[in-house]
């Protein structure tokens, strides 16, 4: 009697039902969308950084987890000293510039001389180039192949860059650190970091010697104040709570996200409340008591909420297509935990939106319900 009864009131109120639904509907996709935006790039970085063959990273003292964002700051002749040490095969110094023209991207400059020590492709995993070939000059570049899909970028086309142009010299596969790549000479002088670099890859002869070298390099003084991990710590440690800031913004956008629903559940349902006033009063002088009042509006809210988680998931997964299919570059990872996390969320959000029209329902005199007017 109460399922048919909380239908035929969610029927009969049709549109402000279906703009309750559309409200929750929304609050969950924003927390979907934001949060799957920025884990899936996140995720992404971690997996371009893995694929990049590296055993252990150095980095300048006091370097964050951000390692992107690090300037070139110390001289690239470390990697000479790091090379020395034991199960070290290769020591490969990167530059890396962020790029905020247009979007915001990661540029590496990199040595790709056949016969350089310093050679990117010696960190274990050489570039598998699509089409064309490497750097031929200061003024070329490397594309990963995702970029050139997105942007529609071929072999032979130029590409503004720092307020330089560059010619692409080949489209390589992608995940080996970033999109795209010039010669370390060059992102050196358009950063005015002549013979520095901003961190450096180390192969070792094996990985499981990567603890055992760390502690190595930490033990000489003249690098104790460096930055050093294992790939495998440093890939741990980039996540969601490790990243300055990162959770403070989910929680905003959490919190931003349960208002609405709040807000929308609180006025749809005191305004359902005082609509059906009369109603209440012939429920609760047939019998009807608080508790049964209490329990018909929260099952109606819960209801409405259902209806918007399910349709919030559907436009989640729908815009990730979307998107996925008109950025590219642009990853949006949902997950099962945060799934379950909106849909929780919503669910608090709409009954903390609820409990006072059900509450206020409840405690109306039978008597005063059936003469209102």
């Amino acid at each position: 009697m109460m399922n048919r009864m909380i239908v035929s009131n969610l029927v009969h109120r049709s549109l402000r039902s279906v703009i309750s639904i559309v409200a929750i509907a929304i609050e969950v996709t924003l927390i979907l969308l934001i949060v799957g935006l920025s884990v899936g790039m996140l995720n992404d970085s971690k997996k371009r950084t893995a694929g990049i063959g590296a055993d252990v990273m150095v980095q300048p003292p006091n370097a964050s987890v951000l390692s992107s964002f690090s300037s070139a700051s110390v001289p690239i002749k470390i990697a000479d000293v790091l090379a020395k040490f034991d199960h070290v095969k290769a020591a490969v110094p990167v530059v890396m510039q962020t790029n905020t023209a247009g979007s915001l991207e990661v540029i590496y400059g990199i040595d790709l001389t056949p016969d350089s020590p310093y050679n990117f492709d010696l960190t274990g995993r050489p570039f598998h180039y699509i089409k064309g070939g490497p750097f031929q000059g200061p003024n070329e570049m490397l594309v990963d192949d995702y970029f050139a899909n997105d942007k529609h970028v071929h072999v032979g086309d130029k590409l503004q860059l720092f307020n330089r142009e560059f010619r692409v010299a080949g489209i390589v596969e992608n995940g080996k650190g970033a999109r795209k790549f010039v010669p370390m000479a060059t992102l050196q002088e358009l950063m005015g970091s002549q013979g520095k670099a901003s961190m450096f890859y180390l192969r070792l002869d094996d990985p499981d010697n990567a603890d055992a070298v760390v502690a190595e390099i930490k033990a000489v003084p003249a690098l104790s104040n460096y930055t050093v991990r294992s790939l495998k710590e440093f890939l741990s440690m980039m996540t969601v709570q490790n990243l300055p800031g990162f959770a403070s913004f989910i929680k905003v956008v959490v919190g931003i996200s349960m208002i609405i629903g709040f807000i929308v559940i609180f006025q749809s349902m005191y305004t359902a409340v005082m609509e059906r006033t009369r109603e209440i009063g012939i429920l609760k002088s047939l019998g009807a008591d608080k508790v049964y009042i209490v329990r018909l509006i929260l099952r109606e809210t819960i209801t409405l909420a259902i209806c918007g988680i399910a349709l919030g998931i559907a436009i989640s997964y729908a815009a990730k297509v979307g998107i996925r299919a008109k950025f590219p570059l642009m990853t949006v990872q949902m997950t099962a935990p945060w799934i379950g996390y909106a849909t929780l969320i919503a669910i608090i959000g709409a009954m903390l939106g609820a409990i006072y029209p059900a509450i206020k329902a409840a405690q109306k005199d039978p008597i005063d319900a059936l003469a209102y007017e």
